[in-house]
Formats: C-alpha cells, sequence, structure tokens
C-alpha cells in the first residue's frame, strides 16, 4: 500500500513561525510534525510514501531525503500554487496503482488508528468529534456510513468533524476530474466525496486520538500530548548537583550545569548548555545549540533551535523561533489578570495560561516585558525596558 501527505501549504495561521519554514516542519517533541505522521505511517506497515510539496519544500528534501534514515522511500510530488486539497492530490495521480492512504500533514495519528484504517474496504474517511464544531467542516454519520458533509458553519449539524485522513483507491482520480473550482477558487476534496455521499459507500472510522496543529499554542497541546509517553535518554553530560525528576532526553553534546532543577517530561536538544542554577519545568522541548542560563525558568514551552536565553529570564506556555537572543531580565507573562483564557490577535487560545509567540530572529533588549497573547514578528528589534503586547509585524523596531 502507499500513502500520499500533502505537505505542500505554508500554514499561515502559523505565522510568524512560518516565515522561512512550513508547518509540517514546526519542532513537536524535538522532531518535525511530520517526520511523528511518518513514522507511525511506516509503523502501521507502509513505506512508500508520496509527500506533496511546495512551499518551502527544500526543508522537507533536505531534513527526509530519499526517505532511508527513516527506514522508508520517499517521493516527492510539487503542488507550485496552492489550489486545493483536491488539486494536490491530482498531481500524484501518475504514481498510483491501487488503494492507498492519504493524511493532511498537520496532524497528530496514533499508529493503532492508521492500522486499522487500512484493514478497512475503501473509501473511508476518519472522523473526530469536537467541543468547537463550527471550526471544521463536519459530517453526519448513520451506522457506519456518512450521510452528509457541511463546510464550516456557525450553527454545524453535528460535532463530527472530517478528521484529514482517507482511504482510497485509484478510483478517486476519475470523479477529482469532475469537480468545478469552489468559490474561494480551488478545488476542494470534499466536493468530490459527495459522490460517495450520495452512493452511501463512505465509510466513518473514528479516530482514537487526533490533534489537529493549526494553531501556534495547538502546537503546546500537541508537544504535551507527545511528551506523555517520552524514555528518558541522556546523551550529554549532567554536572553535579543538578536535580532531574521526571523523563529527560538529553541530546549529544548538551551541558546541564551545577544547580539546576529540572521536572520533566523534557527534551533538550544537541549541544545545548542549559544552567547553572536554571529551572525546567514540565512540557519544555529545548532544541539544539541553544543556551539557558543562569537563573532561568522555562515552563511548557517550545524553544526552536539556536536560541540564546542567557540569563534571570522567565518563559512561559510560548512558542519561540530559532536564533532569538534575549537580553538580561526580560520576561514573558502568560496568566492574565481577570483569569480568562489568553487571545492572540483577538482570537481565543482556549488556553488559561499562554504566554507569547515570536518568530525568528527576533532581539530583546534587557528588562523587556512581553505581554500575554503577544505575537512578535521575525526579525523584529525590542529595545531594552520596553513592554510588548499585541501583534508585532516582522522586521519591526519596537521602542
Amino acid at each position: 500500500m502507499q500513502c500520499v501527505i500533502l505537505a505542500a501549504g505554508e500554514g499561515s495561521r502559523m505565522r510568524p513561525l512560518t516565515t522561512s519554514r512550513p508547518k509540517v516542519m514546526l519542532p513537536l517533541a524535538g522532531k518535525p510534525m511530520l517526520e511523528h505522521l511518518i513514522q507511525n505511517v511506516r509503523d502501521a506497515g507502509i513505506t512508500e510514501i508520496y509527500l506533496v510539496v511546495g512551499y518551502h519544500e527544500e526543508a522537507i528534501r533536505t531534513w527526509f531525503g530519499d526517505g532511508a534514515a527513516f527506514d522508508v522511500l520517499i517521493q516527492y510530488v510539487v503542488q507550485r500554487k496552492q489550489l486545493g486539497t483536491a488539486d494536490a492530490l491530482r498531481s500524484v495521480e501518475p504514481f498510483i496503482h491501487d488503494t492507498f492512504l492519504m493524511l493532511n500533514g498537520d496532524m497528530i495519528l496514533e499508529r493503532s488508528d492508521l492500522e486499522k484504517i487500512i484493514s478497512l474496504p475503501c473509501p473511508v474517511m476518519a472522523t473526530s468529534t469536537t467541543t468547537h464544531p463550527e471550526s471544521f467542516g463536519v459530517v453526519t454519520v448513520e451506522g457506519e456510513t456518512i450521510t452528509s458533509l457541511e463546510e464550516k458553519s456557525l450553527h454545524p449539524k453535528s460535532n463530527i468533524i472530517n478528521a484529514g485522513a482517507y482511504l482510497f483507491d485509484a478510483g478517486i482520480f476519475s470523479i477529482l476530474k469532475k469537480i468545478a473550482p469552489s468559490s474561494r477558487g480551488e478545488y476542494e476534496l470534499t466536493d468530490a466525496l459527495t459522490d460517495y455521499i450520495s452512493e452511501r459507500t463512505l465509510k466513518a472510522y473514528p479516530l482514537s486520538v487526533w490533534m489537529d496543529v493549526g494553531y501556534p499554542w495547538d502546537m503546546l497541546t500537541a508537544n504535551e500530548h507527545l511528551l506523555l509517553d517520552l524514555t528518558g535518554e541522556k546523551a550529554g553530560t549532567i554536572e553535579e548537583n543538578v536535580i532531574v525528576k521526571g523523563q529527560l532526553i538529553l541530546g549529544k553534546g548538551s551541558v546541564i550545569k551545577s544547580g539546576t532543577y529540572i521536572e520533566g517530561p523534557c527534551i533538550i536538544g544537541e549541544n545545548t548548555v542549559v544552567g547553572p542554577n536554571a529551572y525546567l519545568r514540565p512540557g519544555t522541548t529545548i532544541g539544539n545549540n541553544c543556551h539557558i542560563g543562569h537563573a532561568v525558568e522555562i515552563k511548557n514551552s517550545i524553544i526552536f533551535d539556536d536560541t540564546k536565553i542567557p540569563h534571570y529570564n522567565y518563559i512561559g506556555d510560548s512558542v519561540i523561533g530559532s536564533r532569538c537572543n534575549f537580553g538580561a531580565g526580560t520576561k514573558i507573562a502568560n496568566l492574565r489578570h481577570d483569569h480568562g483564557p489568553v487571545k492572540v490577535g483577538g482570537m481565543s487560545t482556549g488556553r488559561k495560561k499562554f504566554g507569547a509567540v515570536i518568530g525568528d530572529d527576533v532581539l530583546f533588549g534587557i528588562n523587556c516585558s512581553i505581554n500575554t497573547g503577544s505575537s512578535i514578528g521575525s526579525g523584529t528589534k525590542v529595545a531594552p525596558h520596553t513592554l510588548v503586547t499585541g501583534t508585532i509585524a516582522n522586521n519591526t523596531v519596537v521602542r
């Protein structure tokens, strides 16, 4: 069996984190989210994978190559213009010969669910339930059969959503040729599914675990989930008088200096220095070549590669891009005074605690204060003693 993974989009809702990388390459639990998906596809028994790429495709090609390092065969198909999911799927038609699994590249699935999906007769759509169905396309189901499909609506018919995982055979391509562009000018896969629905042949498979990683705060939720099953591995150096409680992965060449206190689960990448006297709290993932210095506290955050948080900083419930530098005493707030859900750009994160989204190459002077729900664009420079709040565009100077 073959697998097609759609990985061509930018992920505009993830900006500024996707300024210089595709959404599927954002890190979760120390790996690109696409790597987690590929590993589960492989472990479910599929080793022939087609990646539909486009935006910053070089990042995907460089990381995965031909797939040999991941014990799979990866081939690439380019979608130059992102004209919808049906258009992306049509691009792989010359390579598909039989039944195949199709997945959106920006979600977390379990291997056990993939194994069950591929054991079923096609066509199959994976489904999930949600408390906010207005954010997704929803379906109605009778028994195991999908009877209707509805695009996003303020008043959805059900709380069962289309989870973006399918089992098809090559017959889907003849249906794709018949669909017209939507009102958005895109070719929507959901339009093709109406044929199956009218024939009552499209079956629903309810997923046991499904996480849509659509916004930066979803990265924290997915990271928390992936760290639950973490098994510790310490390849670096831990000095005397370091306390580690819970599971920790420590990469090669990394050093944890004396006086540091770590509450796992946590991941520290390669060639990273932590401490002395740092405090890492559960859910923290730190990339490669980072410096987390004296009297720094990090809680439930994702720190990308090459970022420096060197002294007297607090980082809580935040996502921070690559090559950032925090001046001494710069801190991120993560809790509103009214204890309400934090909003980013006017949108609720649904989280009582959320700090900031910070793009790549952001430089902070000393003693800056970053308000809850701030989004700071890549390349921004912040002057010392500055309060940062709201949404800041890329390459801005904030004084």
